[in-house]
């Protein structure tokens, strides 16, 4: 990271970011092109989660290259100043990347499922088996993350 002051390096602040985020945005690579998606998710033990339909564009590019990016920011806010050239946005970031895989059992999607209700609420979620059938579930192992800030 170039400018090191900004640079979020404990594990705690990452995920505490993580926890606070309401979207994450993945980034993936269809052909030598960018695709990047905001999506619900769920974070537990280094591992992202997230649900679809089981058709659509980003499961067809994860079928030909599962690795990816992914970005969550908070508490944006901008810094207006007199001179045009020095206004800013003040932010918490965090960019990493990971591999992505489906989970396909279905007690497994379940578990997967709760974590991404566990990310927007509390409490005990119930997942109809018909529901689950339908629904597709991502599993990105995160291989690097980190953070940054400015204020």
């Amino acid at each position: 990271m170039r400018r090191k002051k900004q640079e979020i390096t404990h594990k705690d602040e990452i995920e505490a970011i993580i926890q606070e985020s309401l979207v994450c945005r993945l980034g993936l690579a269809d052909e030598g092109r960018p695709y990047i998606v905001p999506l619900c998710f769920g974070y537990q033990d280094d591992t992202l989660y997230f649900h679809s339909a089981r058709e659509g564009k980003k499961l067809d590019i994860l079928k030909k290259n599962n690795k990816v990016c992914f970005e969550f920011d908070i508490n944006t806010e901008i810094q207006k100043n007199k001179d045009a050239c020095n206004w800013g946005i003040e932010y918490k970031s965090v960019i990493g990347f990971g591999e992505a895989s489906f989970v396909r059992d279905p007690e497994a999607k379940k578990k997967a499922l709760d974590i991404i209700m566990g990310q927007y609420g509390e409490g005990t979620f119930e997942f109809p088996d018909e529901t689950v059938k339908k629904t597709a579930v991502i599993k990105v192992l995160i291989t690097s993350i980190t953070g940054k800030q400015y204020a």
